[in-house]
């Protein structure tokens, strides 16, 4: 895993310049080596300029260093990520009388792009963000994994005379390193998405005029930045396959691909949390290794988030060498500084990934496998067994006028807002009316369940004039894009497709890409994976997701040789005593930040609301959970710390 940047512009000083900013920002996802590469100019005095930051996972030699330049088709590549399916890659090539002096992915990679064009970009089995340059035909090709595992953000230059027409980079700081953009300005959109769902969704992103390029899909360039051709090469089909997958051959497919994910030259770990995603993967990967696996498990002195005792038990049934990191409330105030400024854009989710990164590489590793994707992939979630519910309830009163129906709702949890409080309950109950009246539109009620505010309060919170409200808290191409992905889908599949593009690939995906980065560590997530995603979608939904919230097939064949009563306990998501936190070592820094409307305006929030709902959580007001504020007080300090305002 690496950084990668690039412009299309004028080969001169300026950019040669900018390219170098963007290199530099990023010298935490690369700290092994950096390159830069430029093209031959034409007739304008125009190319591409190439920047890579190298974090050396495979073929630790300068045979691996980029930006790479094929010996065979003159092709050039800056290249983030890992292909796992290059030894069969290498093969087919070979079998074509191709030669290759370098052992890792990358030349392979490369080397396919070069002989048989974007058409490669499909044969790539990984997670991947790439530049190609064709120097006979002068085009750029730009492409990203089918899942998202990897960012790639793209920003087009609305100045005809500004000497560069595309620029693209690994994280969003880094184009705003590069000081092309002038003086970057916060989108309203992000600020709608933000207070919706916690964290920006794309296409957008919180900078305008920066893009998150869309997982799955290639875009190849000419000379100038010209699009010349834009493809899907992967998506999810809008209906499930038939279901011909059986348990047996998913499981020598889930056992294949970790065995993939487990290749590298440097040291490699697996994240641990004692849940069933993270243990599995630990399992399978302690019997496909010659040597004892080591995992690590994130500690906490509050014994009710305090996983480590089971994880500990589970690490010694599968026989890893384990660690364990206690994370005090005090390291953690001591360290957040540099926890915020791993962010690349403004979310409530990350640092967990982040504090247990920073361990995990200090202690020598440089790769780590995670449990990530086993609750999208096999309903582990509320959402599975709760929609579907309230889909079935909504399709048979519809005999009942709709304006009725929402204001039984209403009456129905009309106790909640005599709350007596500051800000009524911001909870699931509380949002019922909503719900009840958005019917049986289930991607409106998935993001109603998720939404950290009500509909009312978020209009409160975002700032008049500047932001609106999202429809269903989404960007219209995102929202445009799920349905569809999901029209022919049953509930329960419709619902995985919502979690995988949305919580997993929005939130989850890219903290962690950002969280784990900034400590030089490579994440790896066997879980999402286009081979393994298509398998399990040819399941049939009753194999898949019953008994719901048991992950009962990933538990058959990812726990094999365990006791099933080490996973015979409540499900806990894995996080941070972050409440009680708030209210002690970081609340004087939130409440300096919260209380300060000369924080607040300049980032399209409303100070008086948002001061509003800091106080109604301080004063322990019913159903105002600690990520109401935080995700607030973390938009504010993101825009802040990066110099992003409306």
């Amino acid at each position: 895993m690496c950084g990668i940047a690039g412009i299309i512009g004028r080969l001169d000083e300026p950019n040669r310049a900018a390219l170098k900013r963007m290199n530099d920002a990023m010298l935490h996802r690369g700290p092994d080596a950096g390159g830069m590469w430029f093209s031959t100019p034409d007739d304008r005095g125009w190319g591409a300029l190439l920047g890579h930051r190298r974090l050396a996972i495979l073929d630790l030699s300068e045979a691996g260093a980029q930006p790479m330049i094929d010996p065979v088709t003159e092709h050039v590549i800056t290249f983030n990520g890992e292909i796992y399916n290059f030894p069969e890659l290498r093969q087919r090539l070979v079998a074509e009388g191709q030669e290759f002096n370098s052992t890792g992915d990358t030349a392979i990679m490369l080397r396919a792009l070069g002989l048989h064009g974007p058409a490669a970009v499909s044969w790539l089995r990984g997670m991947f963000a790439f530049a190609s340059w064709d120097p006979k035909r002068r085009r750029l090709l730009l492409a990203r994994d089918p899942l998202g595992i990897k960012p790639l953000y793209l920003a087009r230059s609305t100045n005809p005379d500004g000497g560069w027409s595309i620029a693209f980079a690994s994280e969003l700081r880094a184009l705003l390193a590069s000081g092309l953009l002038g003086t970057p300005r916060l989108d309203p959109q992000a600020v709608a998405s933000g207070v919706w769902n916690g964290f920006v969704a794309g296409p957008g992103t919180a900078v305008k005029g920066i893009d998150l390029f869309w997982p799955g899909s290639f875009l190849e360039l000419d000379g100038a930045g010209k699009e010349v051709r834009k493809e899907e090469f992967w998506r999810i089909p809008d209906r499930a396959p038939d279901p011909t997958m059986g348990e047996e051959d998913l499981a020598a497919i889930l056992e294949e691909g970790l065995r993939l994910h487990l290749a590298s030259d440097v040291p490699l770990a697996v994240f641990l949390s004692g849940g069933v995603d993270s243990s599995a993967m630990a399992n399978l990967a302690q019997r496909a290794a010659q040597n004892p696996v080591h995992t690590f498990t994130l500690a906490f002195e509050e014994q009710e988030f305090n996983e480590a005792p089971i994880a500990r038990q589970i690490a010694a049934a599968i026989g890893t060498q384990h660690h364990e990191v206690v994370l005090t409330e005090g390291h953690f105030v001591g360290k957040l500084e540099a926890a915020l400024d791993s962010l690349d854009q403004p979310t409530f989710d990350g640092l967990n990934a982040y504090y247990m990164s920073h361990a995990i590489r200090a202690a020598g590793f440089t790769v780590a496998l995670s449990g990530t994707g086993g609750d999208e992939l096999f309903g582990g979630y509320t959402s599975y067994r709760d929609l579907p519910v309230l889909q079935r309830w909504s399709r048979r009163a519809a005999w009942i006028p709709r304006s009725l129906q929402v204001a039984v709702a209403t009456l129905a949890t009309r106790g909640l807002r005599r709350s007596g409080g500051t800000v009524q309950p911001q909870t699931r109950w509380a949002k019922l009316p909503a719900m009840v009246g958005r019917g049986d539109d289930l991607l409106a009620l998935y993001q109603l369940a998720y939404a950290l505010f009500l509909p009312g309060f978020q209009q409160e919170l975002l700032a008049r004039g500047f932001a609106e409200a999202l429809a269903d808290g989404l960007p219209p191409a995102m929202r445009r894009r799920i349905v569809a992905e999901t029209r022919h889908r049953t509930p329960l599949s419709a619902i995985s497709v919502m979690e995988q593009r949305l919580f997993l690939g929005e939130r989850l995906l890219r903290d962690n890409d950002a969280a784990s980065m900034a400590s030089s560590l490579e994440q790896r997530v066997p879980l999402v994976d286009q081979v393994l995603f298509e398998s399990i979608d040819r399941l049939p939904d009753r194999a898949r997701y019953r008994p719901l919230g048991r992950k009962a097939m990933l538990r058959r064949i990812g726990l094999r040789g365990l006791d099933p009563a080490l996973f015979e306990r409540p499900k806990s998501g894995f996080v941070l005593p972050f409440d009680r936190w708030i209210r002690r070592g970081l609340k004087d820094a939130m409440d300096q930040t919260l209380r300060d409307p000369q924080a607040i305006a300049p980032v399209g929030l409303d100070p008086v609301a948002v001061e509003r709902l800091w106080r109604a959580f301080l004063e322990g007001a019913p159903g105002m959970y600690w990520s109401r504020v935080w995700s607030l007080y973390v938009f504010i300090q993101w825009c802040h710390r990066n110099r992003v305002f409306r």
